[in-house]
């Protein structure tokens, strides 16, 4: 298979497991902490639990596997959750991992009111993350959203996101999830757990 065909290959089998998670964390409903799983392959997933064939698909790639909940402190975007991930690791067995974390995202208006607040405590890293949290949920433009970063070991990685709905939206319980990604979306998310596989 030659290079840009298992490129394409990887690309693919990654994105059906993003959207295997993203509808399984989707029917769990919002306001909940980080998840992560593991990116077992189907195949050895099956030799090693054979009475678990029926439950796998069987045309996936991959496994997603989700992992024991985080510790209560961890939360999206914290430095505790980047502490977690640098002291993680995965055996060989494990060819990729995902990570689900609910996120506030901005309107590109708002590094102005970001920037104001962060600029004073720069020197105190613990300060500067509690200040944009802060400006972060007070800004009248916030959303809520899920991010939903993977990664395999041989480089590919992926990150999509789910914007979510306004309560006063109709709701659609049978539609089809909105995900969506943007160039450079997460770039040290998707390095930490590049880190976890090495």
């Amino acid at each position: 298979m030659c290079d840009v065909t298992a490129d394409l290959h990887a690309e693919l089998a990654l994105a059906r497991s993003v959207r295997e998670v993203a509808e399984f964390v989707d029917a769990e409903g919002w306001d909940r902490p980080p998840q992560i799983f593991a990116l077992v392959p189907t195949g050895d997933l099956v030799a090693a639990e054979p009475g678990l064939v029926d439950q796998l698909d069987q045309g996936a790639e991959y496994t997603p596997v989700a992992q024991e909940p985080f510790p209560e402190d961890i939360t999206g975007g914290s430095w505790a959750l980047d502490e977690f991930l640098a002291t993680t690791t995965w055996p060989p067995s494990v060819s990729g991992c995902l990570l689900v974390q609910e996120i506030v995202i901005l309107p590109p208006d708002a590094e102005t009111a970001l920037d104001e607040a962060l600029a004073p405590l720069l020197a105190d890293p613990d300060a500067a993350d509690e200040a944009a949290r802060t400006a972060a949920a007070e800004h009248p433009g916030r959303r809520e959203a899920r991010l939903f970063a993977a990664v395999l070991r041989g480089g590919t990685s992926l990150c999509l996101l789910q914007v979510r709905p306004d309560e006063d939206a109709e709701s659609d319980d049978f539609g089809d999830l909105d995900l969506r990604t943007y160039p450079g979306l997460a770039p040290n998310v998707v390095e930490a757990l590049r880190h976890t596989l090495d």
